[in-house]
């Protein structure tokens, strides 16, 4: 399910707003300063998350939320209290706070992403999310035995279907090697095997297959995250370099070879790595994901690209990403992707 529209009326007492919005892709938003484009991307969020504290501290009379499934999420915020409902057919229900976490899982990128609030501290974002990535791979290499392969509802192959089955798992495992984990394999036996030594060790074959599915299953995702996160940050670094080190740790090095402790990256670096791995790491396929001014100390240069960026996010996690910002540089040559929002 994908948000198709938003329409907002009484928006501080003063703007009406309609706004039709790219399904499964980007959408640009900008608009003049003070026509309260952040508060509405936040208050979708809000709404979404069933925040309903801060959505009865926003002043607006209604928010309507069209999806692509034909289905409307009405909120009215008047001096009785909020009313929430689900429109769909023509029959309305009533929502809890509880139902509209239900709704769809919604990530907000704020402006003020480089620090969090953790147990009422404030805590530096980068540090927290490169601690859980590391942990996370450091789980990752140590769960590295293979399954039992299940014994129901096992898939039956013909010798070609398992030797190209074969070739496919190896294909997969071999990527998520760059990632930085592997199974260990059972000795003696050659992998992708040879069609001899299927029909010579055929059950044998299939039971590893088997777990090797499980293994790819469990932890191909995790390895693609890694691997397009590492690309991604590396191809708009100069002269440096992002990396995995063997205790699964980010690590950077400048092109000499000089190692550079991640606290001494600029601002905009650190911007880079924030926003991609919250999209990649902690987004889940087919959420929608609002980013609140994704430009904050990005050079030119650097936010033409992102723009493609976010769309290849968007192709690859199946996301729905809304943009709100005030950058031509981040539209770049997509305009055909943006929305102004004006006054109705």
């Amino acid at each position: 399910m994908m948000l198709k529209e938003f329409a907002i009326y009484g928006l501080f007492n003063e703007y009406d707003y309609k706004v039709s919005l790219n399904e499964g892709a980007v959408t640009f938003i900008h608009s003049l300063n003070g026509f309260g484009k952040s508060t509405v991307m936040r208050l979708i969020s809000d709404v979404l998350k069933g925040n309903i504290k801060e959505i009865s501290s926003t002043t607006f009379d209604r928010l309507d939320l069209k999806f692509n499934n034909g289905t409307s999420l009405i909120v009215e915020n008047d001096s009785e209290g909020l009313l929430t409902q689900i429109q769909k057919n023509e029959l309305e229900e009533e929502l809890s706070a509880d139902e509209l976490k239900n709704i769809m899982d919604v990530v907000y990128i704020s402006p003020d992403r480089t620090v969090l609030t953790i147990n009422d501290e404030l805590v530096p974002a980068l540090s927290t999310y490169l601690t859980e990535l590391a942990d996370t791979m450091r789980s990752a290499a140590e769960d590295c035995e293979l399954a039992a392969p299940k014994k129901k509802n096992g898939k039956k192959y013909s010798d070609d279907e398992l030797e190209f089955h074969s070739k496919d798992l190896k294909a997969k495992l071999d990527f998520i090697k760059q990632a930085g984990f592997e199974p260990n394999m059972p000795s003696g036996y050659r992998f992708p095997p040879s069609r001899f030594e299927i029909m010579e060790y055929r059950k044998d074959y299939e039971d590893l297959v088997a777990s090797l599915d499980d293994y790819v299953d469990r932890f191909y995702f995790l390895a693609e995250s890694v691997v397009v996160f590492m690309d991604i940050i590396n191809d708009v670094y100069i002269n440096k370099e992002v990396y995995i080190n063997e205790k699964n740790i980010l690590n950077v090095r400048m092109s000499n070879g000089t190692a550079l402790p991640i606290n001494k990256l600029s601002s905009g670096e650190k911007q880079m790595i924030i926003m991609t791995y919250l999209l990649l790491f902690r987004t889940k396929p087919g959420s929608i994901v609002i980013i609140d001014e994704p430009e904050i100390s990005l050079h030119v240069a650097w936010q033409q690209k992102l723009g493609k960026t976010l769309t290849d996010i968007a192709r690859l996690r199946d996301l729905q990403i809304l943009v709100a910002t005030h950058s031509p540089q981040i539209i770049h040559n997509d305009w055909d992707m943006a929305v102004e929002l004006k006054i109705e």
